[in-house]
């Protein structure tokens, strides 16, 4: 026998000698403890309200992990922490950020998002328009629910939980795909960060309220989840916040992010349901008051110059190393 055709024998053994990075844990066994971690996230919403802020859902990912893996050594548990905890402190560092950011003393933007929306709506902003249509007259936060505001609210609470829930799957997963979600979660949060700071900018709610916009217009984002008993919470980053940070809308960035992420790299033909996601959110957005359609696509926009420009990065990057 070759030296070669040695060799090649001998690789399978040795393949099958290196120990795993983690003892594969047994169905039944992850059965269980996924079963007691989807009823401690139960109790803890019911009781407290639904993980709202970065940290809450940054632990509740990781004991989601532990859970999934009940059976590996505790470093591999410990090593989602160890990657994680500079993600985390980046995204703790924008909220409290963009909380100061109207603080500033830079003057707000008001007129030009209304005159666009005015053109784009024929005279009247697209907010005014799902309002007079869907909110009910008279149109309150305070008035009867409709059916399809529980359908809204709930898309627009996804926004605290998707983007780090798919970070979270990844790295189980893959973590070198984990890094490339991560670069652009980050950016994106950071992007609209810095724009926040140079234009802050009134949304339709506020507008309404200070008489800028000439029409009443209701914020509706809580109205669908009050008669379920549902409500989130941040016991974190409590009263972190900024009313100004409205263009661009990041809760469009980031389902735009998504979706484009998504439909890139999947190779399902059920992937074009994704884009389903950023029109319903961008919807949301507009009929609850909390957005001009401009703020959404300028998170639109935003989403894409970061997916473009770290594929750039990543592919000049591994032309260097070649």
């Amino acid at each position: 026998m070759t030296r070669g055709a040695e060799d090649e024998a001998q690789a399978p053994a040795v393949e099958h000698a290196r120990p795993l990075p983690y003892p594969r844990t047994r169905r039944k066994v992850r059965a269980v403890a996924m079963g007691a971690y989807a009823a401690a996230l139960v109790a803890w919403s019911l009781t407290l309200g639904l993980p709202n802020d970065t940290v809450q859902v940054f632990l509740w990912l990781w004991l989601g992990t532990v859970a999934w893996n009940v059976e590996a050594r505790p470093r591999y548990h410990l090593n989602f922490l160890k990657d994680w905890w500079l993600p985390v402190l980046g995204l703790i560092i924008y909220f409290f950020s963009r909380g100061l950011t109207d603080e500033l003393g830079l003057p707000v933007h008001v007129y030009m998002p209304i005159h666009f929306d005015e053109w784009l709506g024929g005279g009247m902003t697209p907010t005014e328009r799902l309002q007079d249509a869907w909110c009910g007259d008279p149109c309150l936060k305070e008035s009867e629910p409709r059916w399809y505001d529980a359908l809204f609210t709930t898309v627009y609470a996804t926004h605290f939980v998707t983007g780090l829930t798919i970070a979270a799957v990844l790295w189980v997963r893959n973590r070198a795909e984990w890094i490339k979600w991560m670069r652009r979660y980050l950016l994106i949060n950071f992007g609209a960060l810095a724009i926040y700071i140079l234009y802050p900018m009134a949304p339709p709610w506020m507008a309404s309220e200070e008489g800028w916009l000439g029409a009443d217009v209701a914020r509706l984002t809580s109205r669908g989840w009050r008669d379920i008993g549902l409500d989130r919470i941040d016991l974190i980053l409590h009263g972190v916040g900024n009313p100004v940070a409205a263009m661009p809308s990041l809760h469009a960035g980031i389902t735009f992010l998504i979706a484009i992420y998504g439909i890139q790299r999947l190779r399902s033909p059920w992937r074009w349901l994704l884009a389903l996601y950023p029109l319903a959110m961008s919807t949301a957005l507009v009929y609850m008051g909390e957005h001009y359609v401009i703020d959404v696509i300028a998170g639109a926009a935003l989403a894409t110059a970061v997916l473009v420009g770290c594929q750039l990065w990543e592919n000049s990057r591994d032309r260097i190393r070649i």
